[in-house]
């Protein structure tokens, strides 16, 4: 028998979780489908990042959060959207993964898992973007010893470790590798490093590369990865430069396969922004919307915890009007 729903959302990162209690406030038949653990994409965070966000622009439903810093790290998150979850008792299957949705006659959707079918009314994708990482393209990109996250910087220990990117993940694992003992050098595409790099942390990697700490190569591509070296090069010449480990800092996007299979449209733009619907944010197709990060397409950067927490009572006002 198939389950039915006022209302699926899709994806159990803060914003998914956000518009289950709007729905949960409304009474309404919902449940969240996550193809992960809970906030998948904080829970594969670096273990010692923190916010760019305080604490307080990171609640949920005016439930407080509590940390020791005015800005927390991940794993005082996890804790924290953990304990909404519980605390709240939501409806959330965990570790299924959503396989197709089409909507029916009706106009019901009619969502397929890895374990089970569901049927709703309305649809919500809450997706986000980190599972989904950005590629060079270029060959040895998908050797052992590359990888597109960053975790833990101990394993990088006494290691030479290249690291691809100016943005804050590409910093973060830099300063970490470094304060770790591993010897580090940046490949970066243009001039400098980035201007959207945490206020408190952009000084500090410019001093490391100033004083020689950390070598940063500026105005450089990566052009090939082999299993003890990279090739990079820049206007004037190319180069090798002799690495154990590669991490490939360069961003992240939504999951586009899914939403193109669901029926979102996009604009013609460079950024492969979803039409939708500001006031609303629905979709084209009626019934489905978007929520948090998604939104931007692959402007990551549009969209934040911050910005996103009135999402689900955006979309459950409308849901509820059209009622």
């Amino acid at each position: 028998m198939d389950k039915k729903y006022n209302l699926i959302i899709i994806g159990a990162g803060p914003i998914g979780i956000a518009c289950a209690l709007e729905a949960q406030r409304r009474g309404w038949s919902y449940t969240i489908i996550e193809k992960g653990t809970l906030v998948n994409s904080l829970y594969h965070y670096p273990k010692g990042m923190q916010f760019f966000s305080s604490s307080d622009n990171l609640e949920l439903d005016n439930i407080p959060f509590i940390c020791k810093e005015p800005k927390p790290f991940r794993i005082e998150a996890l804790q924290y959207y953990r304990t909404v979850v519980q605390s709240r008792d939501l409806n959330i299957k965990l570790f299924e993964r959503v396989n197709h949705v089409d909507k029916k006659a009706n106009g019901e959707f009619y969502v397929t898992t890895s374990k089970d079918a569901y049927l709703s009314s309305n649809l919500i994708i809450a997706t986000g973007f980190f599972d989904y990482s950005n590629k060079l393209n270029i060959p040895g990109e998908d050797k052992n010893h590359v990888s597109h996250y960053f975790d833990d910087p101990h394993f990088y220990a006494n290691q030479r470790v290249a690291i691809v990117g100016a943005n804050n993940s590409a910093v973060d694992a830099a300063l970490q590798c470094y304060r770790a003992g591993a010897k580090v050098e940046m490949v970066i595409r243009g001039d400098d490093i980035g201007e959207r790099v945490k206020y408190w942390v952009r000084p500090e990697i410019i001093n490391r590369i100033a004083d020689g700490s950390i070598t940063a190569h500026f105005g450089s591509n990566v052009k090939e990865i082999q299993s003890d070296h990279l090739v990079i090069s820049n206007k004037n010449e190319s180069k090798k430069l002799a690495v154990d480990y590669v991490l490939l800092m360069i961003g992240y996007q939504p999951d586009y396969s899914l939403l193109e299979q669901a029926g979102v449209t996009f604009e013609e733009d460079d950024m492969r922004t979803p039409k939708y619907d500001p006031k609303t944010l629905e979709t084209e197709l009626k019934g489905l919307f978007l929520a948090g990060v998604v939104l931007g397409g692959l402007k990551t950067n549009a969209w934040f915890i911050d910005n996103s927490r009135d999402h689900g009572k955006k979309i459950c006002d409308a849901i509820q009007k059209r009622a």
